[in-house]
């Protein structure tokens, strides 16, 4: 880091990122990412008091990349079918992005996932609440007929869990993989319907 580099926390993350995939959850220490900034790990905790803290922190940014890429769709000026239908393809999309476009990260931050149980549990809660908004705006349209919008956010999040659960990673390169998701968001929609 340039002397002159004002040390923030986002600069850290990003430096904890690359450590994360140059070394695996395992191997990478904060003296690591210290060493990376140049600076002393002293400081580094000054910004995240522990090592659970800052891997919980990179988690989240992760995290909350996709729910940002997502949070689009819930307000695009399409109908709120159109709209579940890009969100959930958007979707998977980000995840196969993820998981194919850096596998060793991916592989990373599943392990890392599984320590940062709030920081997932608020993402889950984010995401369905992205769909609550427009599942409500299709019952709201006459789309849809559900009784209570958050629950089918939630089953349709539930049901859909083959195409975003990262424990599903590997199916998601399969032949025939996309056919298989288009038509499960088909017959979700009929259902909401």
């Amino acid at each position: 880091m340039a002397p002159s580099e004002t040390l923030t926390a986002e600069r850290i993350l990003e430096a904890t990122e690359e450590v994360l995939r140059r070394h695996g959850p395992a191997k990478a220490t904060v003296v690591d990412v210290a060493r990376a900034l140049g600076v002393s790990h002293g400081t580094v905790y000054r910004h995240f008091r522990t090592k659970a803290t800052l891997r919980e922190a990179v988690t989240k940014r992760w995290l909350d990349r996709t729910s940002q890429t997502l949070a689009r769709f819930v307000t695009e000026d399409h109908d709120p079918e159109t709209r579940l239908r890009h969100w959930l393809a958007g979707l998977f999309e980000a995840k196969r992005k993820k998981a194919g476009g850096d596998p060793e990260l991916f592989a990373t931050y599943s392990v890392l996932a599984e320590e940062a149980g709030e920081a997932v549990s608020d993402h889950i809660d984010e995401l369905t609440g992205q769909l609550t908004e427009i599942v409500r705006a299709g019952v709201e349209s006459g789309a849809f007929t559900v009784a209570d919008p958050a629950v089918a956010a939630r089953a349709v999040f539930q049901a859909t869990g083959r195409f975003h659960d990262p424990s599903y990673a590997r199916e998601w390169l399969k032949p025939g993989v996309e056919g298989e998701f288009e038509a499960l968001v088909e017959l979700l929609v009929r259902g909401l319907r």
